[in-house]
C-alpha cells in the first residue's frame, strides 16, 4: 500500500510513499511552514499502487507448485 499525506492548513500534499515516510514528511511540512499549529490533515491509503509488488509473491508460489508437481511425477 502506498500513502499520501494532505496538509489541513494549505494545499500541500506529498508524493505516494510508505506510511513512516508520509509521518516524517508531514511534520517536516508542519515545522516549515506552519510552526505555531499542531500536525493537522489527513493521510489517505491508497490499495491499488501502481508500484505494488504482490503479482511477484504469487507468480513464484505458482512456479514452486509448478516444479514441485514435476518432481513428484519422475
Amino acid at each position: 500500500m502506498a500513502h499520501r499525506y494532505r496538509c489541513g492548513e494549505c494545499r500541500f500534499a506529498t508524493r505516494w510513499t510508505t506510511e513512516s515516510e508520509v509521518g516524517d514528511l508531514a511534520a517536516a511540512h508542519y515545522a516549515e511552514n506552519h510552526p505555531r499549529l499542531a500536525l493537522g490533515g489527513i493521510v489517505e491509503v491508497n490499495q491499488k499502487t501502481p508500484h505494488s509488488r504482490g503479482w511477484l509473491s504469487m507468480l513464484g508460489i505458482a512456479v514452486l507448485l509448478l516444479l514441485i508437481v514435476a518432481t513428484c511425477q519422475r
